[in-house]
């Protein structure tokens, strides 16, 4: 692989990352930010609580393509393990940190997602459970997700997944870990296992 392939693949990775899915159909349903409510984030769930499951469902699908059509690319291109990884992870940063919505985006999981998808869907169904698992005992998104970014890697090195995916999984990890660590004393309205129940709410 050439250096100016490279550079495009990155530059593509990162531009597909920030197109603002969430943020266009949430304003299109609404005329609202998606930003501007619940958990201040451009994310599919954001989008469900603000403007339904269809249109929440459709960001989801759209932001997991966001990670697997540049992660796509870059294995059709047959690009080194550190390429891959760099692409991965330019395609949440994008997502995270759109250029298109003031470098104001979501958290990146499914963009996440759609990167692991795109290399091993053995690895992202490993990695959605172990996410579930951590989500259900803590009873926190943030936290789970953090500590899971730490766990998961280890995994596919325990279960004996080929290097690539190792390495993919642990530059994933430092930007949603890093990412979510923002939310990390949150108390969420967004998702079912965050709310707190009518009793604990204050009056």
């Amino acid at each position: 692989m050439n250096i100016l392939t490279g550079l495009g693949l990155l530059v593509f990775a990162y531009l597909c990352g920030s197109l603002p899915f969430s943020i266009w159909l949430t304003r299109w349903k609404t005329g609202t930010d998606v930003r501007s409510a619940g958990s201040g984030h451009a994310t599919a769930t954001n989008t469900i609580r603000q403007a339904g499951w269809a249109v929440g469902a459709l960001v989801l699908v759209l932001d997991l393509g966001k990670g697997f059509l540049p992660v796509s690319l870059a294995l059709r291109f047959q690009s080194p393990v550190w390429m891959v990884m760099l692409v991965a992870m330019m395609a949440v940063i994008g997502h995270c940190w759109p250029v298109f919505a003031g470098f104001r985006g979501g958290m990146g999981l499914a963009t996440t997602s759609g990167t692991m998808l795109a290399i091993s869907p053995l690895a992202w169904l490993i990695g959605l459970g172990i996410l579930i698992i951590l989500m259900l005992l803590i009873k926190h998104a943030a936290r789970a997700v953090v500590i899971a970014a730490v766990v998961i890697p280890s995994v596919y090195w325990v279960v004996g997944f080929r290097e690539e995916i190792i390495w993919v999984a642990i530059g994933l990890a430092v930007v949603v870990g890093l990412r979510f660590l923002i939310d990390w004393k949150r108390q969420y309205r967004e998702l079912w296992l965050d709310r707190e129940s009518d009793a604990k709410k204050p009056s």
